[in-house]
């Protein structure tokens, strides 16, 4: 056969119809991602709803609220709720607390689980599995056990109600401290073997050399930081007593009691649960894009 019958050969056999079974498989399998992407649609409709109700809830009226709560356009739009917010409450004085103990917190976190994980992980010294194995231990320990104690240690030592026991007790965190040893324990010890031999000390090694490149894990604690003492509530409970000192987590939490006014008081919770919702949004957004270049700039290298 020549090369052109060959050919004509091949285009007729491409021309024929796919087998019935073929685009029966490729009708099924269409069919299933179909059934997934509108399963995950509704499980995502389901987690995003409340969030949805939460916000269009914060501008209804008090009435309307305690009529139709579920409702996700309000009738009648009103601001009142954030005027009562902002001028009737202490809602500033908690955002500025809440904002100081979490700024503080989350860079003060993130230096010191930084330097504990780096030494746990590199430094070779007497008793470093021990210590370790505890940070372990009080990882699985519930929070809820340590108030108490917190509280007494922190009334012994004179910072109780003030902002040196709001702030202290969670510079370090367990969990941090885990998460910055497994990774500087993946970074190859060669990497800081020329930094020695030029005469570097431990911690310039780590501050110049291993620290930049444990960016990932950096803007993990960042986040996970900024996150968990933004949110916190049972520490400030036990570690202040002064309204001067309240958060934003305390306050709400006695708006929901009914502080400002009798009724349901829907929209005023909502409000200022919205409002608390913003700064943990904008920074897991702004760190997400962050870690994504890290990681991109990691695959490219």
């Amino acid at each position: 056969m020549t090369n052109s019958a060959i050919a004509e050969a091949d285009v007729l056999i491409q021309e024929q119809p796919k087998p019935r079974r073929m685009r029966r498989h490729s009708g099924r399998l269409i069919g299933g991602q179909i059934v997934l992407y509108a399963l995950l649609a509704l499980l995502a409709l389901l987690y995003i709803y409340p969030f949805l109700v939460q916000v269009a809830t914060s501008f209804k009226t008090d009435v309307e609220a305690a009529g139709d709560p579920i409702s996700l356009i309000p009738t009648t739009w009103s601001w009142a709720a954030y005027e009562l917010l902002f001028t009737r409450s202490d809602f500033p004085l908690w955002f500025m607390n809440s904002t100081i103990v979490t700024i503080t917190v989350t860079l003060g976190r993130v230096f010191f689980v930084s330097l504990a994980g780096y030494a746990l992980a590199r430094l070779q010294f007497r008793g470093r599995s021990v210590i370790f194995a505890l940070v372990v231990a009080v990882m699985a320990v519930p929070g809820v056990v340590l108030l108490i104690p917190k509280f007494l240690v922190l009334n012994q030592i004179g910072l109780y109600d003030s902002y040196a026991g709001m702030i202290l007790p969670l510079l370090v965190d367990a969990a941090g401290v885990f998460i910055m040893k497994n990774f500087f324990e993946s970074i190859p010890p060669s990497v800081e073997e020329q930094a020695r031999i030029d005469g570097a000390g431990p911690f310039r090694v780590f501050w110049s050399i291993v620290l930049p490149m444990a960016r990932p894990a950096l803007i993990t604690i960042v986040i996970l930081s900024f996150q968990g003492s933004w949110n916190e509530l049972s520490h400030f409970i036990v570690a202040t007593q002064s309204p001067e000192l309240t958060t934003l987590t305390k306050g709400v939490a006695s708006l929901a009691s009914g502080q400002l006014s009798q009724g349901s008081q829907y929209p005023i919770k909502l409000a200022a649960a919205a409002i608390m919702t913003i700064p943990v949004a904008i920074v897991f957004f702004i760190f997400q894009k962050r870690i994504m270049n890290t990681t991109e700039g990691a695959v490219k290298g």
